[in-house]
C-alpha cells in the first residue's frame, strides 16, 4: 500500500461508546491549550476504555493492534481542567477495526479523528502477522458500542 491510497472506510456498527475525561496541565503548551498530539491520546485512551468496556484488554491474548492509518482535525482548542467526552464507533472488516472519535467540550465537537488498527500476533521470528479478528472479541466490543448508546 502507498502512502497516497485511501483507506476504505468501514461501516460502523451500531451505538457509539463515550469516554469522560478531564484536560490536565502537563498537556498544555506555553500558550495554555492542549498540545496537538494529546488529540490523539485522548483517542486512544478511549479506545482502552471501549475494550474495558467490554471486559477486554487492549493487551490479551498475545493479540496486538498496530495502526494502519490516523488522522485528526482540530476544530477549536482544549485548555486545562476542560472537561471532555471522546465518542468513538467503531467498524469491523475481517482483519482491522476502524475507530471514529469525536472530542467534544460541552456539547461541541472540538476534533474529530480516524484510526485504523489491524489485528496482529508474533511470529516465532517477531514480525508481526495480521490474522482475522477473533469474532467473539469483535462481538464484545459491539456489546459495549449498543450497551453505551441504550
Amino acid at each position: 500500500m502507498t502512502g497516497d491510497a485511501p483507506v476504505e472506510a468501514l461501516p460502523p456498527a451500531p451505538g457509539a461508546f463515550v469516554y469522560r475525561r478531564r484536560v490536565q496541565f502537563a498537556e498544555t503548551d506555553l500558550a495554555g491549550i492542549v498540545h496537538f498530539s494529546w488529540y490523539l491520546k485522548y483517542m486512544e485512551e478511549a479506545e482502552h476504555a471501549l475494550f474495558r468496556a467490554a471486559g477486554l484488554s487492549i493487551a490479551q491474548d498475545g493479540l496486538h493492534w498496530p495502526r494502519v492509518n490516523a488522522r485528526c482535525e482540530y476544530n477549536q482548542p482544549l485548555r486545562f481542567e476542560d472537561e471532555i467526552e471522546v465518542h468513538v464507533r467503531a467498524g469491523f472488516g475481517r482483519r482491522r477495526m476502524q475507530y471514529g472519535f469525536e472530542i467534544a467540550r460541552g456539547g461541541t465537537v472540538v476534533a474529530t479523528g480516524v484510526m485504523t488498527s489491524v489485528c496482529a500476533r508474533m511470529t516465532a521470528s517477531g514480525a508481526l502477522e495480521t490474522i482475522e479478528i477473533p469474532a467473539e472479541l469483535a462481538g464484545r466490543l459491539r456489546g459495549a458500542l449498543a450497551e453505551s448508546s441504550a
